[in-house]
């Protein structure tokens, strides 16, 4: 016996009451068959609902061979009546994004011909797979024709046809489907072949948000949401946004252009600032003209501060140039340059003695040690005569 589908007679329904048909232990919990559900299973693209029965938390819901399989924490009784609350707020957020798809699609089918390839309710956005390329300086005019659509809160009607009805509807579709097919329409907007539930009417969704269009397997990948998660998302960005207003001292209209001053000005200063330090590794490097091998240990560099001060140092030094620095989370960055010879060996002995890794070229190694710097000053004094530590 199939479920009876409450789902499919009124959307809304958020309590109803029903018989237990089975109950059967499965891994994660029970699979309960009423006689009756609001539960919309998963499929289409659409969550399963989730809620209660007696009380006891459904977890998911299914659908196998015309019945609805839910997934529930605890078993029930078969024969015995229950009653069904669903988690609305979620049921209902579904339905806005599921209806404001329908919306979109239908809109794109009409305007450019594509087809609807994918679909996904993610826990953020909705993503559409469309089977053609949308500019994206196209989204603007599409969303608000959508959102015009939307506040003439035209009437949702969803209906299984007959057979000799269905092959006189225009329902949206990549090919034909065999009888029984549930459409959805939107008058003017969209009709099409659907299994999922939907609102009552287009005011109910409130708010449609297009947020990217990508190109995807040689068409379009679309963001968007609807509905209070749109305002949600929207509410965010805006938040986001005052804060950078205030931190920038810009009206919220104009932080992208105080956002690239600010680039601007940054980069200039990281100009002026690696010239500095380069100033700075010069005159340190000439102190060790002519000594031959050098290890300098110097606090607070970065890779690249690293590998430019061991650089400044071998070309004077007539040797090879160790700097290691210390890191925040314990141990230190080191690179090795020579202007000759192979470094590759000491590199290894590095590595193997203060407990790290690294490579490179014959005349340059880097890496990382475990080691501080007692230790390897103890290392490299080991080494002596070459180094002198």
């Amino acid at each position: 016996m199939e479920t009876r589908k409450l789902y499919y007679e009124d959307s809304h329904c958020r309590r109803f009451e029903a018989a237990v048909v089975s109950c059967e232990g499965r891994e994660g919990g029970y699979g309960v068959i009423l006689d009756a559900t609001a539960f919309y299973p998963e499929g289409g693209g659409q969550a399963g609902d989730t809620g209660t029965l007696n009380g006891i938390r459904v977890m998911d819901t299914r659908e196998k061979a015309g019945q609805v399989v839910h997934l529930c924490e605890a078993p029930l009784e078969p024969g015995t009546r229950v009653e069904g609350v669903l988690d609305y707020p979620d049921r209902f957020l579904r339905m806005q994004q599921h209806s404001g798809e329908h919306m979109v699609s239908g809109i794109i089918h009409r305007r450019y011909g594509f087809h609807n390839t994918g679909f996904h309710m993610g826990a953020d956005c909705i993503t559409i797979d469309f089977d053609g390329v949308i500019p994206p300086e196209d989204l603007p005019d599409i969303e608000a024709q959508v959102n015009g659509f939307v506040w003439q809160n035209l009437p949702v009607r969803c209906w299984v046809p007959q057979p000799e009805e269905l092959e006189t509807i225009p329902y949206r579709s990549k090919r034909a489907l065999p009888w029984p097919v549930r459409i959805v329409e939107i008058p003017g907007v969209d009709i099409c072949a659907c299994c999922g539930t939907h609102v009552q009417a287009t005011g109910e969704i409130g708010l449609v948000k297009l947020f990217s269009a990508i190109r995807f397997r040689g068409g379009t990948r679309m963001e968007m949401a609807c509905g209070s998660r749109a305002l949600e998302i929207l509410n965010g960005a805006y938040e986001q946004n005052r804060l950078v207003s205030q931190a920038f001292s810009a009206k919220p209209e104009q932080t992208g252009a105080a956002a690239q001053r600010m680039n601007r000005l940054l980069e200039e200063e990281r100009f002026r600032t690696v010239g500095l330090r380069r100033q700075i590794f010069d005159a340190a490097a000439a102190a060790y003209a002519g000594q031959g091998n050098v290890l300098r240990i110097e606090p607070d560099l970065d890779n690249t501060a690293l590998r430019e001060l061991a650089d400044g140092i071998a070309a004077v030094c007539g040797g090879a140039a160790a700097v290691f620095t210390p890191r925040q989370e314990g141990g230190c960055g080191f690179c090795l340059i020579s202007r000759a010879g192979d470094l590759r060996p000491l590199g290894r002995q590095v590595t193997q003695a203060l407990r790290g890794r690294g490579g490179g070229k014959p005349d340059c190694q880097q890496g990382s040690v475990a080691a501080g710097e007692e230790e390897i000053r103890t290392f490299f004094a080991g080494l002596a005569p070459d180094w002198g530590i």
